[in-house]
């Protein structure tokens, strides 16, 4: 009877000083003979739980039932998050055959998940945290979801029948796991488990770039140093890459008076336009695009450490410096989007302008809208753009002079 009224010995318990596992029994008679105890075991600093059934059949009639594991949520995500972050919020199962799968709130209000899987496991995640329940992975369990109410939902397993002879007990074993989502924890927990921490589809580039800052970390021993850190090394690893597009700017800016004179020349004739500017590139030696396609490179990286920096619950509560305490929050007092907006608008002024005027306008802009929008990110993944910006007007800024005085002393 899965809607057992199950009783304790307690009404609370404590784990005591010096001890490193408690157990808290709950139990259930039927009244003819079954005696079911449940039996939850905890371990100081683990977040799995042992969930097991003592099944003692005292009745003069073989027993047979089935375990019913589920995990019930609320549809609502976090309400102290941003709503301009998403993270996914919702069902996942694992199998063998098809992997990792979300199973959303809507495609349980649409149909059931009715599959049978060996091993395996099913879950309920958040941001950060998960709750896992992990079945032997030699078991094949009925996987099942359904709505439990107006925004509530259930996601879970059935067992395969099993059989209590007359007068034996019998204990079914069961592991759930609740608690946040590290990685190293996960992995040794389940196949696949560890890719609750969602990646997307840059999983492969993400989990080097993570490993790479909790490296980092444990050198220094501050995780918002640690970010500064791996900056610092993705921006040497593609140095000459950046180098090659700042080069490319700096040639573009110093081109813009005899472009500009071109475009006032050829204004009303855009295809004549077009040939003196490409007849000019070609006279220069500049590949108008040379300044945009090292970037490109780039931009995968870029948005896996964006990833990593978002997903990594390791970064929660974790203190940066001063008035930084968590770099999973904003930043309370604003001083890094600020900062933030400062680089971009030095860094514009390094780049060559863009010919288009509406274009020129948008960049501008940028600036002075990116910041606001960023006041409600995670201060982690501000500080990693501030440094990033540092890091690249120091580099563009030693090309540029470089090329100016190159042309100089030519001229």
């Amino acid at each position: 009877d899965h809607h057992a009224l199950y009783t304790a010995e307690s009404k609370e318990y404590t784990l005591p000083a010096g001890q490193e596992k408690l157990q808290i029994p709950l139990r259930w008679e039927s009244g003819d003979g079954l005696v079911v105890t449940k039996i939850f075991t905890f371990r100081r600093g683990d977040y799995t739980i042992d969930v097991d059934y003592q099944v003692e059949n005292k009745t003069a009639q073989p027993w047979q039932g089935r375990q019913y594991r589920q995990l019930q949520r609320s549809s609502q995500g976090d309400v102290n998050q941003s709503r301009l972050i998403y993270t996914y919020t919702g069902g996942v199962i694992y199998s063998e055959q098809e992997k990792y799968e979300k199973i959303s709130f809507d495609d349980m209000k649409d149909k059931d998940l009715g599959r049978n899987i060996t091993g395996g496991w099913a879950a309920m995640i958040q941001h950060y945290f998960v709750a896992a329940w992990l079945p032997d992975q030699k078991e094949s369990n009925y996987f099942y979801s359904k709505k439990a109410g107006e925004e509530r939902f259930i996601l879970g397993m059935v067992s395969p029948d099993v059989t209590v002879a007359p007068g034996a007990t019998q204990t079914l074993v069961n592991r759930l796991y609740v608690g946040p989502k590290i990685q190293d924890t996960l992995e040794s927990l389940a196949p696949g488990l560890e890719l609750t921490v969602d990646y997307g589809f840059l999983t492969v580039i993400a989990k080097p770039i993570f490993w790479l800052l909790r490296y980092l970390y444990e050198l220094i021993g501050n995780w918002g140093w640690a970010i500064a850190a791996v900056t610092l090394c993705i921006k040497l690893v593609f140095f000459k890459l950046s180098e090659a597009s700042y080069r490319s700017m700096a040639n573009m800016r110093r081109l813009q008076p005899k472009m500009l004179a071109i475009k006032e020349r050829y204004g009303e004739d855009r295809q004549r336009m077009s040939q003196a500017m490409m007849e000019l590139y070609k006279k220069e030696k500049i590949n108008p695009f040379g300044g945009c396609l090292p970037m490109l490179v780039q931009i995968p990286v870029f948005i896996s450490l964006y990833w990593v920096l978002l997903e990594s619950v390791e970064l929660r509560q974790a203190p940066f410096i001063l008035w930084i305490h968590d770099l999973a929050a904003p930043d309370p007092f604003y001083v890094l989007p600020l900062l933030m907006g400062i680089t971009m608008f030095i860094q514009m002024r390094l780049n060559p302008a863009p010919p288009d005027p509406i274009q020129a306008k948008i960049m501008m802009a940028l600036p002075f809208v990116f910041p606001l929008f960023f006041a409600f990110f995670p201060s982690g993944l501000v500080l990693y753009w501030v440094v990033n910006n540092v890091l690249s007007i120091s580099q563009q800024y030693v090309i540029t002079r470089r090329i100016d005085k190159a042309a100089t002393a030519n001229a």
